[in-house]
């Protein structure tokens, strides 16, 4: 008997070893899809000089001129059509700005699509095509579209007889694709020509380009101040339409409505049956938007204006729609008529047909050629687009301005040169400002303890949005605005310093899609969303700054290279949040330090407006981690917080189960070590007992083998934390047994 029992336990030790060897060194899958994607990594280069990225070109599909005029001729050419009617440019009409002018495109069976055809214009620059992403490049959606039912409706082979039967085109491909005798008539390489013919319509000297590269009279007075709406926290524009292309590759919510008598339209979600989807679609280039009328994917507004009172109400929540997944950028804001205008004045800016291809006079097939259209967009945008042409202002020595109560900063603003430094005298000023020169400084004196206070009422949108590079705002008092209380999106070499921000609506500092930002002695308080922000950047500092009686003190979100020191974060519903977000153009978040702050008593309530993702923080949160990777936390005082101290999550806690993310939802390598905590976690949230978590010093959702935790005496969950002691192998295989505990729970 003793000897069966030593087998046995001979064999369950050996099965158990062989199971631990098993969960360790099993490989762990990806955290998919990677995050810093080709065009979503954070920092921008310059404000309103941005670059075009590399246009993507396959490797094999260089780009030649011979292939790029075969594909203009087949482009124009009916006979790729089933039935010799119809050509890519009868849904892509040059005139058009490459769409159709429709809403909805006639198909094939010349009965309407579901959909309009959207644009081409810099079509070349994108990772997805169509309005709900199906194609991931120019020569698959070529390939898509010539062979679909409802658009070009044509057999491969079949169309490769045709072409072929054209001796013009046998002799194109061959030169183009090095053939001989038309064996480079392929259906792949008329993909390819397509391809390469559609790589040449790029768009980049609008009348904004040339005041972003100088040319301070290139825009109107009108379209200046359309554009600093469109760049403003009051609109958020920019941050779904960014620079340069004014689109992307992301797939928003924002509730068009379907049109009468027609069934919903699912978007992207009928391709990745994600409930984060449903009703998104591609976020469209606003570059030649002039031309392209009517808008949306199903063309529902006519108008530019339309459009506008469309997001001015607050997307389809706004029209009675109910969308729990409506993107958190969809507010409603008060714009009054002659704003409107205004905007629309800028969108019209933004129209460049410079390098239009002429339509052939005759194809190859000796077909019909599309005719010319007549679109009245194109004088609408010349009354528009009066400014002058090549007007540079002379460069001189920076200047010092003073303003004095009863003055206007503004008026002052609209004066200054590159460098200038702007003085403010202490005082209350009703205004909201606008920076527009690079290199300026603007500067509150103080004297007798008081210093200037720029006052919105509660009737402007931003305090301040500064929209060039190497500003510096220090010593103000910012409050009472709706919006946010300082923007500056897309900027490199920021300095806020020794500002207060009060009651300034979603954010109190607000750098977004920059880089090289230092935020020093900012008291920040009453944001519904966060105090003090950075966001979509790299390369930042937020150091002894206070943060209290907002949602969240303190946030960096999709950044890199962020450090968060010496702050105050108290009496906020959540102290310091560190996430990796979906839909938003950087897509990455790591390499960020949380170090030396004082994170205390953050019980307040979350009064973040709906659909917010702030608004799912739990109430009680220190310092919240989700989705980011080697963020490192350490040396930090955490007491007092109601729900948690520190929480390791991933983006699957807050997003619903089946959810696709464009962004790694898996928070990996993060380090948390030696901090203070005591009193964390004693009556936790509601949120938290909903998902069946305790309250805790240090809480993780078990997601990221390789977190590394080092907290002697901390009260955890679970706990036990992996720490750099541990071998990996030990890591690994303690991870696997919580995942499937989590499992086993359900």
């Amino acid at each position: 008997m003793k000897r069966i029992a030593v087998y046995l336990g001979g064999g369950m030790l050996l099965v158990l070893s062989l199971l631990f060897l098993l969960a360790a060194l099993w490989p762990v899958p990806p955290d998919s899809p990677p995050g810093g994607l080709s065009d979503g990594m954070p920092g921008a280069t310059g404000a309103l000089r941005r670059p075009f990225p590399p246009m993507p070109i396959p490797p094999d599909n260089p780009q030649t001129p011979e292939k790029a005029e075969l594909g203009r001729l087949l482009f124009y050419d009916p006979v790729l059509s089933g039935d010799n009617t119809r050509s890519c440019a009868t849904c892509h009409h040059p005139d058009l700005g490459f769409t159709d002018g429709k809403g909805r495109s006639i198909g094939a069976d010349g009965q309407p699509m579901r959909r309009g055809a959207p644009t081409l214009w810099n079509v070349g620059y994108l990772r997805r095509l169509f309005w709900d992403g199906r194609a991931s490049s120019l020569e698959e959606a070529a390939r898509m579209s010539l062979t679909d039912p409802q658009e070009m409706a044509e057999q491969p082979d079949r169309l490769v007889q045709e072409l072929r039967a054209i001796p013009e085109y046998r002799e194109r491909f061959d030169r183009a694709f090095g053939g001989r005798g038309g064996s480079a008539l392929t259906f792949e390489n008329i993909a390819k020509a397509i391809a390469a013919f559609e790589r040449t319509l790029v768009s980049r000297n609008a009348p904004f380009d040339r005041f972003a590269a100088g040319d301070t009279t290139a825009l109107t007075p009108s379209q200046r101040r359309g554009l600093n709406l469109f760049r403003s926290g009051r609109t958020r524009c920019f941050e779904c339409h960014s620079l340069p292309l004014f689109g992307s590759s992301d797939f928003r919510v924002i509730g068009v409505p379907d049109l009468p008598e027609t069934p919903v339209d699912r978007g992207r979600a009928e391709l990745t049956n994600s409930p984060r989807d449903e009703r998104a679609f591609k976020v469209p280039t606003l570059r030649n938007v002039a031309l392209t009328a009517p808008y949306m994917h199903n063309g529902i507004f006519t108008t530019l204006e339309e459009v506008i009172d469309f997001y001015k109400d607050g997307g389809g929540r706004g029209r009675g729609m109910d969308l729990p997944n409506l993107d958190a950028k969809i507010q409603p804001f008060r714009l009054s008529p002659e704003e409107r205008e205004d905007l629309v004045a800028f969108l019209y800016a933004l129209t460049d047909e410079s390098a239009l291809p002429p339509i052939p006079e005759s194809v190859p097939s000796g077909l019909s050629v599309v005719p010319r259209i007549e679109n009245p967009g194109r004088a609408l945008a010349a009354r528009y687009n009066v400014g002058a042409h090549g007007v540079h202002e002379p460069s001189r020595p920076p200047r010092t301005w003073v303003v004095r109560p009863g003055e206007s900063i503004q008026a002052v603003l609209d004066r200054t040169g590159p460098g200038d430094t702007v003085l403010i005298e202490p005082g209350v000023y009703h205004e909201a400002l606008v920076v527009e020169t690079e290199h300026l400084t603007l500067r509150g004196i103080s004297r007798d303890g008081q210093r200037p206070i720029l006052d919105g009422r509660g009737e402007f949108g931003d305090g301040i949005i500064a929209t060039r590079d190497g500003f510096t705002v220090e010593n103000l008092v910012v409050r009472n605005y709706t919006n946010n209380g300082i923007v500056v999106p897309g900027a490199r070499g920021i300095v806020i310093r020794d500002v207060t921000t009060e009651n300034t609506g979603a954010y109190g500092v607000y750098p977004v899609g920059s880089e090289d930002i230092l935020i020093e002695r900012v008291v920040a308080t009453g944001a519904w969303d966060t105090g003090i922000y950075i966001g979509q950047s790299r390369n930042g500092i937020i150091r002894d700054s206070e943060a209290y009686g907002n949602v969240s003190g303190i946030e960096v979100e999709n950044s890199v290279a962020i450090t968060v020191e010496n702050n105050y974060a108290h009496d906020n519903a959540a102290g310091i949040l560190v996430f990796v977000l979906p839909n938003l153009e950087s897509k990455v978040g790591s390499r960020n330090r949380i170090v030396g702050n004082r994170i205390l008593h953050n019980n307040g309530p979350n009064f973040a407006k709906p659909g917010a993702i702030v608004g799912n923080v739990p109430s009680g949160t220190g310092i919240l981690i989700m989705a980011a990777d080697e963020t490192e936390v350490t040396g930090n005082e955490i007491r007092d917080n109601a729900s948690v101290g520190i929480a390791v999550i991933s983006l699957e806690q807050i997003f619903p189960k089946g959810t696709v993310f464009d962004v790694g939802a898996i928070p990996e390598r993060n380090w948390i070590h030696d901090n203070i905590l005591a009193n964390n976690g004693f009556y936790p949230d509601p949120k938290v007992r909903a998902a069946g978590l305790p309250g805790a010093d240090l809480l993780w959702d078990a997601s990221g083998w390789d977190n590394l935790w080092r907290e002697p005496g901390a009260r955890a969950f679970p706990p036990l934390l992996p720490g750099p002691d541990w071998p990996w192998p030990l890591r690994r295989a303690y991870w696997r047994s919580l995942q499937l505990l989590i499992r086993l729970l359900g």
